[in-house]
């Protein structure tokens, strides 16, 4: 067994503990971590000096939580100034290395959060005795004070009736004043005294209680054990890596929309839980989305048994439909298009896509005390598109959207993002999933200056000949009420009065008209009736206005489509 002379955390400066836990034992702060969904990879490295031939290492201690087969050591020959160097065969070698756990009793101090009730009452009784005892203590130095006085005045009194200077009424007055303080004091250490006798009683009888129901839980602690051959004596580099539960992060974000709405500022942070009973100090930090638990097993194969059978006559003669919701997703847009040399979106990730790692641009510090602890990663600025745009069918707010390049390197991974705009802050949102340079779509809080109120009417009818062509046709009416609710004086003060200014907004409004996957029912808008016609009609059905309103100014919007289905379709 070999003791080190100086450790040092691998950069010439000592390790955070020069005093090793036991005589024998070396200390390896922990230097680099990488944070996984669910546990985290340790690394401590430091530097130790070595004699010749075989011998035994104890590193820590080290948490007990860590994993045994996870437990990785590498040693090489480290000279001062100068990189490791690995000779091979002809270098350090670790031959073994393993955790070694050992019970030790528990360090006196206070109880800890899990400790009962009648072992902190046992705590509390001890520390008021130590505090009575102080208590006494002065008391008792404070009445031999007295005492002393007392003796002084008595000796002055003998020489001053011999000397023939007597002062009776000078003598009667201070020894009343000696004895009515000394009174004072004799009363209260007596009282204390009494109550020193009680909580003697109290505390013996909580420790025997204590002791018959209970004992001092002792505390689990853990220790790397290396066997290392070393050619020559000499100093050597100590790197050990493991495995440690209790331990995860999560992505968090911040999105500010400047006051010109011109640019969007993106803050990717994360935050980090470890509960793993020691704390990472000044540590070189990795975020990975790796799941090195997750099962690498294909699924099982099931027979899927499929049959025919004939259609009965009235299936032949009917059609049925049904009305579903879908959500229409995309990935990328115009600038992952123009990243990608105008190749088209950026794919999006497979469920089980790879492994991204994320690094924190400087070290951190995450104490063990299972709170989370925020830690910056990145930031980075963008020019964006803003609109305000409202859905009526779901809710009557103008909310602003903006637009903007994901410029920041990596990828965004899906999390809450706090909203940030020159009213400060306006709430929380998920950012979903980003590849580098896609589009992120990202909603600043509602408009209270606009307001959209929307009617619905339907009218069902039929046409054509019964058994023929006779047709089912729904006709549908949205008609959609947008308001300004400001007026120039309040927003723009000075611009009412200005030549030319332009007090407009534009909002854009969008509505949707079903769309048919059968060729037994038809939707189709109808242009004649609608006011004003659509801006634009995407392929999912997607209707988009786009009004410019002045302040106070109101307006009305027809929809007009209607649905029509042959006899034979069902479900409408």
């Amino acid at each position: 067994m070999t003791t080190p002379e100086t450790l040092t955390d691998g950069t010439g400066a000592p390790g955070a503990d020069d005093t090793p836990a036991e005589p024998d034992a070396l200390f390896l702060p922990v230097t680099t971590v990488t944070c996984l969904e669910d546990r985290a990879q340790v690394e401590r490295t430091g530097t130790a000096r070595l004699t010749a031939g075989v011998q035994r290492l104890r590193i820590g201690p080290v948490t007990p939580l860590t994993v045994d087969r996870s437990l990785r050591a590498e040693i090489s020959a480290h000279t001062e100034g100068d990189d490791d160097t690995d000779l091979g065969a002809d270098g350090p070698r670790v031959f073994d290395a393993r955790v070694i756990r050992t019970y030790t009793p528990a360090p006196p101090g206070a109880p800890g959060p899990d400790a009962s009730e009648l072992r902190r009452e046992v705590d509390s009784l001890e520390r008021e005795m130590r505090e009575v005892g102080q208590l006494r203590q002065r008391l008792e130095s404070a009445l031999a004070v007295v005492h002393q006085a007392k003796a002084d005045l008595h000796r002055d009194i003998v020489q001053g009736a011999g000397a023939g200077a007597a002062d009776p009424e000078r003598w009667a007055d201070r020894l009343e004043r000696v004895d009515e303080d000394a009174e004072t004091r004799i009363g209260e250490l007596h009282r204390l005294r009494r109550r020193e006798h009680d909580l003697n009683e109290e505390l013996r009888t909580a420790r025997t209680a204590l002791a018959a129901t209970e004992t001092e839980p002792p505390v689990l602690t853990a220790f790397v054990e290396l066997v290392v051959e070393a050619p020559e004596a000499g100093s050597a580099r100590i790197r050990v890596v493991s495995l440690v539960p209790c331990a995860l992060w999560r992505p968090a974000y911040r999105a500010t929309l400047a006051a010109d709405r011109d640019s969007v500022t993106l803050e990717t942070d994360a935050f980090v839980w470890q509960d793993t009973g020691e704390d990472w100090n000044g540590v070189r930090l990795s975020l990975s989305t790796a799941r090195p638990t997750l099962a690498a097993a294909p699924p099982e194969l099931t027979e899927d048994v499929l049959t025919l059978r004939e259609r009965t006559v009235e299936e032949r003669r009917t059609v049925e439909v049904d009305l579903r919701e879908e959500d229409v997703t995309t990935v990328g847009g115009d600038s992952a298009a123009d990243t990608a040399g105008g190749a088209g979106p950026l794919p999006g990730l497979h469920d089980g896509g790879a492994v991204r790692v994320l690094h924190a641009p400087r070290p951190v510090t995450v104490p063990s005390d299972r709170r989370p602890h925020r830690v910056h990663l990145s930031a980075f600025t963008a020019a964006c598109r803003t609109e305000d745009t409202c859905a009526p069918e779901l809710s009557p707010l103008v909310v602003t959207t903006a637009r903007f390049p994901n410029a920041a390197g990596h990828v965004l991974l899906a999390g809450p993002v706090d909203l940030v705009r020159d009213s400060g802050y306006t709430g929380r949102a998920t950012m979903p999933f980003a590849g580098t340079g896609e589009d992120v779509r990202l909603s600043f809080g509602s408009q209270d200056t606009f307001r959209v109120v929307r009617h619905t009417e339907e009218q069902r009818d039929t046409t054509g000949l019964a058994g023929i062509n006779q047709r089912t046709v729904i006709t549908r009416q949205v008609r959609l009420f947008v308001s300004r609710l400001d007026q120039p004086s309040a927003e723009h003060p000075g611009d009412a009065d200005r030549p030319g200014a332009d007090l407009t907004r534009e909002v854009v409004i969008r509505e949707r008209v079903p769309v048919s996957e059968v060729s037994a029912v038809e939707v189709r808008t109808l242009p004649d009736r609608c006011r004003p016609a659509p801006d634009e009609t995407d392929d999912d059905g997607i209707v988009r206005y786009v009004q410019r309103l002045a302040p106070g100014e109101r307006r009305e919007i027809t929809l007009v489509y209607e649905v029509s289905a042959s006899s034979a379709v069902t479900g409408l």
